[in-house]
């Protein structure tokens, strides 16, 4: 499995620098490593509005404009998994780390052993968080956290993963139930809902809490709220 890092960091020959590290990280520990480097907390927040994919955030803190620790506590508003790891010169935001609930502080110029144990510490912590759906898609794997995903449904020999973002791809709605735990329920031959995403059920219609309406199949009205009330 492989993991995307996001490097922040106004210096660009030190954001190159660490980006080596974590690709020597990666060749020594077998592990696929994709970096994104950003020159400023606002150019990843950009990027991030579009693609929240991201497994471990490299921040230096003193940027210009927004600083490392407050576009921590940005991310950290939605995201509680992604693994955080300050790079600075300074040891003056120690505290506001544990605000944001960083994994470690690294202070430059940065020690590559220490800079190898802090990734494996991330990814290992990233293993025993929620668990992922992965997604095989031209040119690239994605893994979508189960709690982002609303519904999965089939147009012809389609599915859709709806979260986030939508992906679509030519594959067995059987396929993806079988990866899935038990906050999803299937309702029909066609669609599979996360239940914690439910607002409202009646007998034609499923609300959910992001205002979609998915058609309910006949006879799945008793069915879909017992499996409500099972997983509450």
């Amino acid at each position: 499995m492989g993991y995307l890092f996001a490097i922040c960091d106004d210096d660009a020959q030190y954001a190159r620098y660490i980006g080596q590290l974590a690709a020597q990280w990666g060749q020594r520990t077998g592990t696929p490593v994709e970096t994104e480097r950003f020159p400023s907390a606002e150019a990843f927040l950009f990027r991030y509005e579009e693609r929240r994919d991201f497994d471990v955030l490299l921040l230096d803190v003193e940027m210009t404009g927004m600083d490392g620790v407050e576009l921590a506590r940005t991310v950290r508003q939605a995201n509680e998994d992604v693994q955080i790891v300050f790079i600075t010169g300074y040891t003056d935001y120690i505290a506001e780390g544990y605000e944001v609930s960083a994994l470690h502080y690294l202070m430059k110029p940065v020690n590559e052993e220490k800079f190898y144990q802090v990734l494996t510490r991330a990814v290992s912590r990233l293993a025993r968080n929620e668990p992922f759906l992965t997604l095989e898609l031209p040119g690239e794997t994605v893994r979508v956290p189960l709690p982002e995903i609303r519904f999965l449904d089939v147009q012809q020999n389609y599915v859709t993963i709806h979260g986030r973002r939508d992906y679509t791809l030519k594959r067995p709605l059987a396929e993806f139930e079988a990866a899935l735990d038990r906050r999803f329920y299937r309702m029909g031959r066609s669609c599979i809902v996360n239940l914690t995403c439910v607002r409202r059920v009646t007998r034609s219609e499923v609300e959910l809490t992001s205002g979609e309406r998915l058609p309910l199949p006949r006879g799945q009205y008793e069915k879909l709220n017992r499996a409500i009330i099972q997983q509450i």
